[in-house]
């Protein structure tokens, strides 16, 4: 005889429940990230943890009791050195222009900016590249093939008439997601 299931999840709001959707259909997203809405979703809708399992394609019905979101948490290696204002540290510096003279570049690559943020007196001493690019991606920049960062959506383009001008795909948001 199977035990009841002693802390159900909690109710699911609506948006809560069309992001579960959205992410539960897309081909493109991680797996790992589908299994778990698709379980979540099936446990909204009043299934048992076994049969959640199973629907996401798992087969214990234990690891689906456990979850408590779609992405998971950190799983494993170093602990991530930089929070919210190491964050917001290595943007503030990335949206500012770089100078010739003191920085030595006009656009910034990975390791002109690396070298800003270390030598800046409220800068990050030990930061790396990759932890800038990370922390580039995640607030959706991208490296262009001109060798500029743009923000995901825009691009420059020059006009015949020799005029540069930033274009915007309104539908980046949705492609992204």
């Amino acid at each position: 005889m199977a035990r009841r299931q002693k802390e159900p999840l909690r109710a699911v709001t609506v948006a809560e429940r069309a992001e579960l959707e959205r992410v539960g259909r897309m081909g493109s997203e991680r797996a790992d990230r589908v299994a778990r809405a698709r379980a979540l979703l099936a446990v909204a809708d009043g299934n048992r943890f076994t049969e959640a399992a199973r629907a996401a394609g798992r087969r214990s019905g234990d690891a689906v009791g456990r979850l408590a979101a779609v992405d998971p948490r950190h799983g494993g290696g170093p602990r991530p050195r930089y929070g919210a204002d190491g964050r917001e540290r290595i943007l503030r510096e990335f949206r500012r222009a770089p100078d010739r003279e003191r920085d030595g570049t006009a656009t910034w690559s990975l390791t002109t900016l690396r070298r800003a943020l270390r030598r800046a007196p409220d800068g990050l001493p030990t930061v790396s590249t990759a932890t800038i690019l990370g922390v580039l991606w995640e607030a959706g920049y991208r490296w262009q093939r001109d060798r500029t960062w743009c923000h995901t959506g825009q691009a420059r383009r020059r006009r015949r008439d020799g005029t540069v001008v930033t274009v915007t795909d309104p539908q980046a948001a949705p492609k992204k997601s």
